[in-house]
């Protein structure tokens, strides 16, 4: 797969995913959630930490998460660049794109999303305020949106342990560029062996 290609996937993963982002930002209060089914609802969070809403603690954290963001996309970067010149395998070459594009996705969030909006509590968030941003640069929130409560009620009695109690299945909200590092990262571990194929000794 030519580089071409590959900066179209990531074109179209960074256009989706900050053109639902922003739509979230200026659209909902945050909290606010919408059922679209029984097991599939949009609600806006904000993460300020990395996945799974873990922090870095500490006054610097998030500057220091940040950074770390931006060191690793110019790896990733790298990576891809690399793929293609040394003609890796489509497989290889759209991973690494679609975990690039999730990443930088990410980190627009993080870098700009404090100076481009407003806070979201109590009331939906402006473009630009006059006023200022929530933040400054590097300490913005990442925004998510994507809910799949498969399963929430109480456990059967007769379960050992945790039999009667509330239980509910899947948890984390999450966005379209999470969404772009998961299936980079799926294609690389099912597919490992068409991604990183055996070169044959030459005799």
């Amino acid at each position: 797969m030519s580089l071409k290609k590959a900066s179209l996937i990531i074109i179209l993963i960074l256009l989706i995913d900050q053109i639902s982002k922003i739509y979230i930002k200026t659209s909902f209060v945050l909290g606010e959630e919408v059922k679209v089914l029984d097991w599939f609802s949009i609600l806006f969070v904000e993460n300020e930490g990395m996945a799974w809403g873990a922090k870095i603690p500490g006054e610097y954290g998030k500057l220091l998460l940040t950074l770390f963001r931006l060191g690793a996309i110019v790896g990733i970067g790298y990576w891809l660049w690399d793929s293609v010149r040394n003609n890796g395998s489509r497989i290889l070459i759209t991973a690494i794109a679609c975990i690039f594009a999730g990443a930088f996705g990410n980190i627009i969030d993080s870098v700009f999303y404090g100076l481009i909006f407003d806070d979201s509590y109590g009331h939906v968030a402006q473009f630009l305020p006059e006023a200022g941003g929530y933040g400054t640069l590097f300490h913005g929130k990442v925004v998510d949106m994507l809910y799949f409560p498969l399963y929430e009620g109480i456990l059967p009695n007769w379960l050992p342990i945790w039999g009667g109690e509330y239980f509910s299945f899947f948890d984390p909200v999450f966005n379209i560029a999470d969404t772009a590092i998961s299936v980079g990262v799926g294609l690389l571990l099912l597919f490992n062996k068409k991604a990183f194929p055996k070169k044959e000794n030459e005799e």
